[in-house]
């Protein structure tokens, strides 16, 4: 299939996390014929959640939850989207100042109304910042765009 579209809808409050949807970023474009649209949670509606074939969410861990932004997201776009993307593939990162496990029951809970699918588990960056977690944003990038690419999501 041509024109297949990987959208990223991450908040990105600090310059770490902007770091980390960056990196994200650069590793889905790794990968030829995949379209990648990478968006702030404020700025994403429901005609760019219809229009792609696999979504990656981004979100801080805030009080045990998911960030306020993608909570509005998800407030603007779930009754728009719910008929017309069931089975929609997509990953979730995290960063967690603590463990993560609040904000990952939380989106799990709207993406399982939702009905969509969770392409791999959930990448949460837990504690201090480690420079490593650059690494793991990219590769969850690259993995969800050759998914995408290869038919397997």
């Amino acid at each position: 299939m041509a024109g297949k579209r990987l959208l990223v809808i991450a908040h990105a409050p600090s310059p770490n996390t902007a770091a980390l949807r960056q990196a994200v970023h650069e590793g889905a474009v790794e990968i030829d014929g995949i379209d990648t649209i990478v968006l702030g949670a404020f700025d994403a509606g429901p005609a760019d959640v219809m229009a792609a074939q696999a979504v990656i969410l981004g979100t801080t861990e805030n009080l045990g939850y998911m960030s306020g932004a993608l909570k509005d997201f998800f407030d603007r776009c779930y009754y728009p989207v719910l008929e017309h993307t069931q089975g929609l593939p997509y990953a979730l990162y995290i960063r967690a100042g603590h463990d993560g496990t609040g904000t990952r029951r939380a989106v799990e809970s709207i993406t399982t109304g939702l009905r969509w699918r969770q392409a791999v588990d959930p990448v949460i960056m837990r504690g201090s910042w480690d420079p490593a977690f650059i690494g793991q944003a990219r590769e969850l990038g690259t993995y969800m765009a050759a998914a995408l690419d290869a038919g397997i999501v």
